[in-house]
């Protein structure tokens, strides 16, 4: 995968049964947490998905590789998969939203339905001029191919997400944006959060899904 060439996604996992409605949850899993999963669970009741894609971003926008590597993030994944068999895993070679569906396309039949899940402060990036060259040129390409459901994570709530969506720049493009409201608790959990209690040796089985747990209790990796 060269995130200098054309965005490609190849599998790591794959369920072995054909989906039409696909929801994809592309994050840095550093590690996954229960904030992660609460995403998955109350979108997929609000829109059946019939598959959840975990796509971790061979580079990613904002983020360095620190923590767990990325071949330890994906055992990790597929360690949880194996009592999920809905999910399946995937790695990008790039890491904005415009170049991952070129590649989620590119390995779907052309009928699959795509919705990416992401928190508010992803949503914030989706937006921002920065990521692109013609910005209102390549949003309109995404979202002409896939839609969004933004829950409530990352400093924002729902009210936050509405107003971001009806700013001028924003509002032709707020059709494509689903609003997800996420309990507080779940809300708050961050991988930030999880990584800083495992350093001082602090429990975090509230936070982090038990196959989670029990993978990192076999491996020292923060």
């Amino acid at each position: 995968l060269d995130p200098t060439g054309m965005p490609m996604v190849k599998w790591i996992y794959r369920r072995p049964r054909r989906s039409s409605r696909l929801g994809v949850l592309s994050a840095s899993f550093n590690p996954l947490t229960n904030a992660h999963i609460a995403m998955i669970d109350r979108a997929s009741r609000d829109y059946h998905f019939d598959e959840i894609l975990l796509l971790l971003a061979k580079a990613n926008v904002d983020k360095t590789v620190f923590g767990a590597t990325l071949a330890e993030r994906l055992d990790m994944l597929q360690h949880f998969c194996f009592s999920h068999p809905h999910f399946s895993i995937a790695v990008s070679s790039h890491g904005r939203f415009a170049d991952k569906i070129r590649g989620i396309r590119a390995i779907y039949p052309p009928e699959t339905h795509v919705s990416f899940i992401l928190g508010y402060d992803t949503l914030v990036r989706l937006f921002d001029p920065k990521y692109y060259e013609d910005r209102d040129a390549e949003l309109n390409t995404l979202l002409a191919q896939c839609d969004f459901i933004a829950a409530n994570r990352g400093g924002g709530n729902v009210s936050s997400v509405d107003a971001l969506l009806q700013l001028p720049e924003n509002r032709r493009y707020a059709h494509g944006i689903h609003p997800l409201q996420l309990d507080a608790p779940h809300a708050r959990i961050s991988s930030t959060q999880v990584r800083q209690l495992l350093s001082e040796g602090r429990p975090v089985d509230h936070l982090i899904p038990p196959e989670i747990i029990e993978y990192l209790a076999c491996h020292e990796i923060y």
